[in-house]
């Protein structure tokens, strides 16, 4: 087959990269660049912290689901018509380009050492008395419901700058969340900010923009992240930027006036709320498109990508979770089956081809 003798790289290695890469390592050239060794479910994280054997099955060496590809353990520096440079030197070229790297967050290089992370986090949990999460998004919400059930002894404050909880999707599914937060017991101070730097003399006390003091024996920041896109600036693709960083695509999820380069997962410009599942569907289309015209096919014939209706699950501890559907808001233990118990990791182990409960874990 022609495709056999292409080169598709692929630059990062979170859910919509890696997707992407073990879709097509059988049809394609497939080098997959990322500066860890590993995939991990990221949403799956904090479930994680508060039960560590839980990321043995979250953090997954590329290798495991990469059998017939190539793994470069570094990142992309730069991007020519033809090449991708990385921070090593090294020099790869490629027939079609895959960019998915996603938002900026500073993890170790091995499995190991990411396990050993949510070993020591978990301890720094266990040990706390109190405890204070900062931001209220999906990050800091999903913690602060995790820590809750599992260790409901805890004093838990989440202070959030912002007017409502989950402000990426409605003030109904905010205000649930809020008195569900409530009644587990976690104080929830809105319109306030914290200097983290506030507690120098290591009184475990924390100054908020408000005036008001907090006590906590540790603090995690949950707010959000910068994408990973700086490094394009000086890149080819410095004029497919907008104005907040993100890569404008065309409806195939390719870069606009780029004919062998695609984009996909939190890095678009596609309107709508950057999410886990919907970056699956972004690394579904782009390998579809690739193999359509490493076939030779007609442009006319590639698959694409609409936005669908906001729609979103954000887990509340083990059994429940708060849902925005297009027509309704739910909370409780009917959406916590679909997402909570088990976070998707299972469906997410078998897309890339692995048993969804390993014998080890």
């Amino acid at each position: 087959m022609e495709g056999n003798t292409r080169r598709v790289v692929v630059i990062g290695g979170g859910v919509a990269g890696s997707l992407v890469a073990k879709s097509l390592q059988f049809t394609a050239h497939v080098t997959l660049i990322d500066p860890k060794e590993y995939f991990e479910i990221t949403w799956a994280s904090l479930r994680a912290m508060v039960e560590p054997y839980f990321g043995e099955r979250t953090v997954i060496n590329h290798r495991d689901y990469l059998v017939n590809g190539r793994v470069v353990t570094s990142a992309a520096i730069n991007i020519t018509d033809t090449e991708v440079l990385t921070a090593e030197g090294i020099l790869i070229v490629y027939d079609y380009l895959v960019i998915a790297t996603g938002h900026m967050d500073p993890v170790p290089k091995t499995r190991t050492e990411r396990l050993n992370e949510y070993q020591a986090e978990n301890q720094k949990i266990k040990s706390a008395q109190s405890i204070l999460i900062v931001g209220g998004g999906p990050t800091g919400v999903e913690l602060a419901g995790e820590i809750a059930v599992d260790f409901p002894d805890k004093k838990v404050t989440l202070v959030h700058k912002g007017s409502r909880l989950l402000e990426f999707i409605g003030p109904k599914a905010a205000d649930k969340t809020l008195d569900w937060l409530k009644s587990k017991k976690i104080e929830v101070k809105l319109e306030q900010s914290v200097n983290l730097n506030s507690n120098s003399d290591e009184s475990n006390i924390y100054q908020t923009s408000a005036g008001e003091s907090i006590k906590a024996d540790c603090h995690f920041l949950c707010t959000g992240k910068p994408l990973g896109s700086a490094w394009l600036k000086d890149t080819i693709l410095k004029n497919s930027l907008d104005n907040h960083g993100r890569l404008m695509v065309d409806e195939n999820l390719r870069v606009k006036g780029q004919r062998n380069i695609f984009a996909i997962g939190d890095i678009t410009d596609i309107p709508e709320t950057k999410q886990g599942y919907l970056a699956q569907k972004h690394a579904l289309v782009a390998a579809k498109n690739v193999k359509i015209l490493m076939d030779g096919d007609r442009v006319s014939k590639m698959a694409t990508y609409r936005p669908g209706s906001a729609m979103a699950i954000v887990s509340l501890g083990r059994r429940d979770a708060v849902s925005q559907l297009p027509f309704t808001t739910i909370i409780g233990c009917i959406p916590g089956l679909i997402k909570s118990r088990d976070l998707f990791v299972g469906k997410v182990r078998k897309q890339l081809g692995l048993e969804a409960h390993p014998v080890h874990a």
